[in-house]
């Protein structure tokens, strides 16, 4: 007989956005299997989802739960209608993620349904509840996840983008019951202007899935799983707090890295990578880290606030250690900070020299601005100088073919009397070309940019991204062979270093 095609219809669905990713049911139970397996025979553990959008996960906890309650509740519908009315309860995110997380889980878009595998429930909802919910407006801002009163607040029956399980202080009386169990892949981010964005790596876009992540932790399960973008690491747009109670809480007990976003969520390329993590009631010491790189597993367990941020590459820890063990001053306490002379990315001077002009380097190319309209760094002008382009050469995004990225996009000298705007970062000046010359050469090297690659997990290269590469005597040139040899690295750090970075001239 020939086989059929008989594909998961879960597997199959296409994207709301970049933004609100549907999980696929291989990922949900790979997630589903952190959990202690004596969940499944409990029929008093109690699971939700705060932002169901097929109900991929509670529908593959049923599953579960159907085969491990099946000797303590026989009856097939007695352990069906117990199982939906008293252990799974699911807050969906829109109207329309309700009717279909009600499909994958009561069979029907009615939980009350003719169609419906539970007979228990009285209303249409069941335990899958859309109630509509408004922002609060302060100052422009939603007090509860910081939307955009001019963005959001739409006419009546628009999609207000005003999750439920994140806009109330009392999380807990949403079902008036505690949870044993809390999963789920919340909406990663809301626009911050000029209508909805779908790139995941828009600059004018605030991140969502922290606060989900936070209003969990409140409610105090005895295990979080979510999946959610891995930009927390190291950046991200107002995660500083998020990423220091991730990295210090002490229960976190498995973290499970993607840096290519596609080997999760094979349609969908979200900038950094996406990560999932068990949270647990009881505090851990050591936290299993586990990272998914062209489909090999590469596996660890250690502490995750070694660093103030998070080095996903566990050889990469390796080489820091070789680095920070030389005790050398790092380019973080040394690059400037945005706009070093006060020009924004837009701005621009004359298209022709003057007068007591000097160059402005912008994204627009070279224009000439009067030197005495220059407030601050006026010492800094008439010095060689080193920038870079803000943006990284791959935007953050994914490698090329052979898994490689270039990750510094322009690496530039300016002469004396010229400055740059903020598209640029001012690494560091000189007094002679020379020493601009070496540090240029030095910043091209597969080391620098290694490090750099460590926790660079947005497109926007800041001042704390240099935190690990050290500073050296540029009255020298340094070569990567130089570089491997000072920090006394391995055969297999190097290889890594070379497998992961372009050369560039």
């Amino acid at each position: 007989m020939q086989n059929r095609y008989n594909p998961d219809v879960l597997s199959c669905l296409a994207n709301l956005s970049n933004d609100e990713v549907f999980t696929p049911p291989a990922v949900a139970n790979r997630m589903l299997d952190l959990l202690p397996p004596d969940l499944w025979s409990n029929p008093q553990a109690t699971f939700l989802d705060p932002a169901c959008k097929t109900g991929v996960f509670l529908r593959e906890i049923a599953r579960r739960l159907m085969e491990g309650l099946a000797t303590q509740i026989p009856d097939v519908q007695e352990r069906v209608n117990h199982i939906m009315t008293r252990q799974l309860f699911g807050l969906p995110i829109t109207e329309l993620t309700a009717l279909l997380s009600r499909r994958s889980l009561y069979c029907s878009k009615r939980a009350n349904g003719r169609y419906s595998v539970c007979t228990a429930f009285a209303d249409e909802q069941g335990n899958i509840r859309y109630t509509p919910q408004q922002h609060t407006w302060e100052r422009g801002r939603c007090r509860f996840c910081g939307a955009s009163q001019e963005v959001y607040e739409r006419e009546e029956g628009s999609e207000t983008y005003a999750y439920q399980f994140i806009h109330t202080l009392q999380p807990e009386n949403i079902f008036n019951m505690k949870f044993d169990v809390i999963i789920g892949n919340p909406p990663y981010q809301l626009s911050d202007g000029g209508g909805m964005k779908t790139n995941s790596s828009s600059g004018s876009a605030i991140p969502l899935y922290h606060r989900f992540v936070e209003q969990a932790q409140k409610l105090n399960p005895r295990y979080l799983i979510m999946i959610i973008p891995a930009r927390w690491y190291s950046g991200g747009r107002g995660l500083d707090t998020f990423r220091n109670m991730m990295l210090n809480d002490g229960h976190i007990s498995y973290l499970i890295d993607y840096p290519n976003s596609k080997e999760c969520f094979p349609s969908v390329d979200i900038a950094g990578g996406v990560c999932y993590f068990l949270w647990e009631q009881e505090t851990v010491t050591e936290c299993n880290t586990i990272s998914i790189i062209q489909g090999k597993q590469y596996s660890t367990k250690r502490k995750l606030n070694e660093f103030p941020v998070f080095v996903r590459n566990t050889l990469a820890v390796d080489i820091i250690h070789k680095v920070k063990s030389k005790k050398e001053k790092c380019f973080s306490e040394i690059v400037y900070s945005s706009k070093p002379f006060g020009f924004r990315s837009f701005e621009e001077g004359e298209k022709e020299a003057f007068p007591n002009s000097i160059q402005l380097f912008g994204s627009k190319g070279i224009s000439y601005v009067d030197r005495n309209q220059i407030g601050i760094n006026q010492d800094l002008i008439d010095k060689w100088k080193v920038i870079i382009s803000k943006a990284s050469a791959e935007h953050a995004g994914q490698s090329d073919n052979e898994g490689k990225k270039k990750i510094l996009s322009k690496i530039e000298i300016l002469p004396p009397k010229s400055i740059c705007s903020e598209s640029y970062l001012l690494i560091q000046t000189f007094d002679n070309k020379e020493e601009a010359e070496n540090l240029q050469l030095y910043l091209k090297t597969l080391f620098v940019r290694f490090l750099l690659s460590t926790i660079l997990l947005t497109q926007n290269i800041a001042k704390d991204k240099f935190m690990f590469i050290p500073v050296q005597d540029f009255a020298r040139s340094w070569t990567d062979e130089m570089l491997y040899q000072k920090y006394r690295l391995t055969d297999d750090e190097i290889k890594l270093i070379r497998s992961t970075i372009k050369q560039i001239q």
